[in-house]
């Protein structure tokens, strides 16, 4: 089969090797199945879609709706270098996958409205799917209320028409959302269990997310939850694409 793709953005080597291990481990790939880029590392190199069989974005400390003086150098590369390969996802309805930090590139590139209204705390949120969510091949299995971990400063307050809601939560409306047939975005992470939770409460305790007194707690609140259902949408991404 062709080889997914991962664009990550984490500058933290613990947090981009658990994030790496995590997408290896329940979409069930093999590492050579499964190729990396770090953005945050080097210029986005030339790549020719026809080589994947699809292409995840992972989570990322940056935050899409910031005032573009508060981004850093390597940001607006970041964001400039993903906007051009989403022309192209687009254009061709490839296979793409947003972790998080996709709501933020996808949704903005197809004109969502992204702010920090409905920004949610580290921990574990019940998500519920619209009928259309329950109807999606990438939900195949799953049941209409699920526990998924969050952590983000901005979401999509306003999708695009043409965009299709399969996902929400009481305290965000927007979690889940498909363009075309074939490019998703999830404002949850569907890599992210408990443990993976801890680890990153411990690396970005320093990171604006929360309090860093509240770290500690915000760990023994994680580890209280138990998510299960959110790695079935990597399993399904998979099965549907491999090629």
């Amino acid at each position: 089969m062709k080889p997914f793709l991962l664009l990550a953005s984490r500058a933290e080597d613990a947090a981009a090797e658990d994030e790496y291990a995590a997408y290896l481990r329940y979409g069930g790939l093999a590492p050579e199945q499964l190729h990396r880029i770090r953005l945050e590392a080097a210029p986005l190199p030339d790549l020719d879609l026809a080589e994947y069989a699809g292409v995840i974005v992972g989570g990322s400390p940056f935050t899409s709706s910031d005032p573009a003086e508060k981004k850093s150098v390597t940001q607006h590369r970041v964001e400039r270098e993903l906007a051009g390969l989403l022309d192209r996802i687009v254009a061709e309805d490839f296979p793409f996958l947003g972790a998080c930090y996709g709501v933020g590139t996808l949704g903005r590139h197809q004109g969502a409205l992204i702010d920090r209204t409905f920004g949610e705390q580290l921990g574990g949120v019940e998500i519920e799917l619209t009928q259309e969510g329950l109807a999606d091949p990438l939900l195949r299995g799953m049941p209409r209320r699920f526990t998924a971990f969050t952590g983000h400063k901005e979401a999509c307050t306003k999708l695009p028409s043409h965009a299709v809601l399969l996902a929400s939560s009481r305290t965000c409306p927007v979690h889940m959302f498909r363009i075309k047939q074939n490019m998703y975005a999830t404002q949850f992470h569907p890599e992210l269990d408990a443990e993976g939770l801890v680890t990153r409460i411990d690396i970005y305790r320093h990171a604006g997310y929360f309090p860093p007194e509240s770290a500690e707690e915000l760990m023994a609140d994680a580890r209280r939850f138990t998510a299960t259902e959110p790695m079935k949408i990597l399993t399904n991404f998979v099965a549907r694409y491999a090629s």
